[in-house]
């Protein structure tokens, strides 16, 4: 006996992903997923869900539903890589920026002075973040 592969509804699929309808028409009109048609109505199959679990972490990622639609239909994986190293680029960026500011923070949490400005620590942080260019010129 050859077992059936599994079909969703539209409103299954968009349960399922915490998504209203209308995104993934939307989805499919960018090309990003191509449900089937029964009888006049769209079903999902399990590598649907995958293609739309797919979007949904690459939009939390940062990528545009343009930037997935080139991914997801590039016949060569140059242009995917391209785009993945670059959004990965900008990521590393933020994440770097992101851990200074936190230094930043903890250095004044750490400061004991009534002014932190004038502390020793958070003057350290500062120039060596090279947030204020004059420090240290003149």
């Amino acid at each position: 006996m050859k077992s059936r592969a599994a079909s969703y509804a539209i409103g299954e699929i968009a349960q399922r992903f915490g998504l209203a309808t209308h995104v993934l028409r939307h989805w499919e009109s960018m090309g990003l997923i191509d449900p089937a048609r029964v009888g006049g109505q769209r079903r999902y199959t399990d590598d649907d869900a995958y293609r739309v679990a797919a979007i949904i972490r690459g939009k939390q990622a940062g990528l545009s539903l343009e930037q997935i639609q080139q991914m997801i239909t590039a016949a060569d994986p140059a242009p995917r890589t391209a785009i993945l190293r670059s959004r990965a680029k900008e990521l590393e960026d933020r994440i770097a920026a992101t851990r200074a500011a936190l230094d930043l923070i903890n250095s004044v949490l750490r400061c004991r002075h009534a002014d932190f400005t004038q502390c020793p620590s958070f003057r350290e942080a500062i120039t060596r973040e090279g947030t204020v260019a004059i420090v240290g010129s003149k």
